[in-house]
């Protein structure tokens, strides 16, 4: 099977999953407060419904248009602009005879589903399948260092063993926890042997987001034999072929995959004199850059240099708390790096159902597959807690307004702001798929 239709398929089961509990969340507590709910639809049933049928007072169905769900909820001003029903006397089953507490419990009732599921996904997938981590003393040469990180004292082969005088768990928590945390020193251990402490400013989230720096640190490769040449490209063009073994670069040894790459990036459009080796013959070309500062080469992955894997497993209790512990800082994590989203930088990185099917695996694998419907989960439960009208977090907002001020705020002004909430959000949806689009034909 194909590997884009495997991520297709997961991911209508992931959000059909997500969706249909989500609605349930709204569903149960209407019903327990004697609210009528005239619908509960799986997707969009624009015009027309893939499957419906009437159970007592609520339809059930499967909309055609996969763009989410919804339960229909009787004297609400919803997606459903049902303005006839609204110009009616108040009915004692409808939303809007309801207490306001009443009300604001029906509406956080998706949101704490998808919070709450989140959360026990990551709980089952530690208790069922444990976790696999990488110690950082077992990075067999260390990092390479993005340049950017020089300035704050690190070199390439440096081990970074804590954070904020914590030892990292996995070595691989490195990037993120700069990016989204709040990281103000490392332990580093310097390819020479000697520790040092290393002081981090607070702004290094915002620096290496705006340097564009996506891993500042990544493990060294020990090789420097090529594993693929792009046709087209410098390298290509002089005759160098995958296999070749880079020696030299401008009379410096090469050592490490890093140390090509820092020389290239240093004489960009300048020819640099590089020696390699073909089987027993060694060979000497001018080689320079292209006019996007590459040459054309990738190493082969050098499978020592990413540490050694160790196996983790949780009793049920410890699934529990650690399980709770993962799903907080995937929340916290995401939330901090949502600022991003309102720079020119990370506006453009925006991504719709094209970037949420890549997190998907590319062949069937239950434990990514729950790992991803666990971090859809969290982020639908953040996004939908927002205070955009036509959103849950919008008629939060409201009802809010309303306990604190003791009234409610004017139909008239709900079906503008739901109106005004929903062209908002299809104009982000729009721009966000319309980015995946522009990626996806142009940046190969």
């Amino acid at each position: 099977m194909s590997p884009v239709l495997v991520k297709v398929i997961q991911l209508f089961l992931s959000l059909s999953l997500l969706i249909v509990l989500h609605e349930l969340g709204h569903f149960i507590p209407a019903k327990l407060f004697k609210t009528r709910v005239e619908k509960f639809f799986l997707f969009f049933d624009v015009k027309f419904a893939l499957f419906k049928k009437k159970i007592g007072d609520t339809v059930y169905g499967i909309g055609w248009l996969p763009l989410g769900g919804y339960v229909k909820i009787s004297g609400m001003i919803d997606e459903s602009m049902d303005k006839a029903q609204m110009a009616e006397e108040p009915k004692p089953w409808e939303f809007r005879s309801k207490p306001a507490w009443q009300r604001l419990i029906i509406m956080v009732g998706g949101v704490t589903v998808n919070l709450v599921l989140g959360f026990l996904i990551y709980m089952m997938i530690l208790f069922f399948y444990g976790r696999t981590i990488v110690e950082p003393e077992t990075l067999s040469n260390g990092y390479a260092v993005a340049e950017q990180m020089e300035q704050y004292g690190f070199r390439n082969g440096d081990k970074i063993l804590k954070a904020n005088g914590k030892p990292l768990e996995d070595a691989n928590d490195i990037n993120r926890f700069l990016l989204v945390r709040d990281v103000k020193n490392v332990d580093v251990v310097h390819a020479d042997g000697t520790a040092e402490v290393l002081q981090i400013p607070d702004s290094i989230g915002d620096y290496i987001f705006k340097e564009g720096v996506r891993l500042p640190f990544t493990p060294r490769f020990k090789s420097t034999i090529l594993d693929s040449v792009v046709a087209g490209k410098p390298a290509a063009k002089l005759g160098i072929r995958e296999n070749d073994k880079i020696l030299s670069v401008n009379d410096q040894p090469i050592t490490y995959w890093d140390e090509f790459n820092t020389i290239v990036k240093q004489n960009k459009g300048k020819e640099m004199q590089v020696v390699y080796e073909r089987g027993a013959v060694r060979d000497t070309v001018s080689l320079a850059t292209g006019d996007d500062g590459v040459v054309g080469v990738y190493v082969k992955i050098d499978r020592d240099a990413f540490g050694e894997e160790k196996e983790i497993e949780y009793s049920f209790g410890q699934a529990i708390s650690k399980g709770f512990s993962f799903g907080y800082w995937t929340l916290h994590d995401y939330v901090a790096q949502f600022k991003y989203i309102f720079t020119k930088k990370g506006a453009s990185q925006l991504g719709g159902f094209g970037t949420i099917t890549s997190l998907y695996p590319s062949t069937w694998d239950w434990e990514g597959f729950w790992y991803t419907t666990a971090l859809i989960s969290i982020i639908l439960a953040f996004m939908n807690i927002l205070p955009i009208p036509a959103l849950d977090g919008g008629h939060v907002m409201f009802l809010l307004y309303e306990i604190i001020a003791g009234r409610k705020p004017s139909d008239k002004f709900m079906e503008y702001a739901q109106m005004t909430g929903f062209f908002i959000l299809i104009a982000l949806l729009l721009y966000a798929n319309g980015n995946d689009l522009y990626r996806w034909l142009f940046d190969k």
